[in-house]
């Protein structure tokens, strides 16, 4: 968990002038609740962030004040508080490709009986910005704000096969520091992804991150330059393995044509 909390293509270099080290471990806290329990502790989140436990309580103790955290004195442990939650409701209410997409999104859910998502990075998990799945359907279900792996997921995949090299190198080393015993079999893998994507435009995972599902992930280019991944999945007794290679995923892969079209 840690490695993940210190682990961004961003990270700044270690004489930046300009990086405000308070504030990146004042977000490192706020970070670590993805990571671990919806209710925590100074030392449970000195333990995964790596932080001093005497920074850790000045940090939640500003953070608390700020209206990020909250505090319950029954259990003398923090969790979030709705300043998070407004943050990210505002991001996610003014995602433009997200309001242009849905539509979209929903058509092809109930097409395909799958459910199909809009995802983002956050250092070494893809998040669920938007989800879509038929009503009546017992297909999966993600909320948004749901974190998914980068190596074993098709929205990872399809991430990293899309990136930049240099910019790829980076996280593929993150991920051999996170998964030492199983790189050489998790690297094989992730090659063979490139390679799909580069022959065919799409990634799959095909059990590999739930050995009951199957997804198809595809990239979806921005005009400000960013990188976004359209995901469709069900699970495998729904959705054969042969259904996701020959159909879905290419479906996925028009689909996200179409909305790169509209300008997002």
């Amino acid at each position: 968990m840690k490695d993940e909390l210190e682990t961004t293509v961003k990270d700044a270099p270690a004489k930046d002038r300009k990086f405000v080290e308070a504030l990146s471990r004042g977000l490192d806290v706020l970070r670590a609740f993805s990571q671990g329990s919806v209710v925590m502790g100074n030392q449970d989140i000195a333990r995964i962030t790596g932080l001093p436990k005497p920074t850790v309580s000045r940090m939640t103790y500003t953070l608390t004040k700020l209206g990020y955290l909250s505090y319950s004195t029954q259990l003398e442990k923090y969790q979030l508080d709705s300043g998070v939650l407004a943050l990210g409701y505002a991001y996610v209410s003014n995602l433009r490709v997200r309001q242009l997409a849905k539509p979209y999104l929903d058509e092809f859910a109930r097409n395909t009986n799958t459910s199909v998502g809009l995802t983002c990075r956050d250092r070494l998990s893809m998040i669920y910005v938007e989800n879509c799945r038929p009503s009546e359907s017992t297909s999966l279900r993600m909320d948004v704000g749901e974190r998914l792996p980068l190596a074993t997921t098709a929205a990872g995949r399809a991430y990293l096969a899309a990136m930049k090299e240099d910019e790829r190198s980076h996280l593929l080393d993150a991920i051999k520091a996170r998964n030492p015993d199983t790189w050489t079999e998790l690297y094989a893998s992730l090659q063979r992804s490139f390679a799909e994507y580069q022959d065919q435009g799409f990634c799959l995972s095909l059990g590999d991150w739930d050995r009951n599902v199957n997804a198809a992930g595809v990239p979806l280019h921005l005009q400000d330059g960013s990188l976004m991944v359209l995901t469709c999945g069900a699970p495998s007794y729904l959705v054969s393995e042969e259904r996701v290679k020959n159909q879905l995923a290419h479906q996925l892969a028009m689909l996200a044509r179409d909305i790169e079209r509209l300008g997002v």
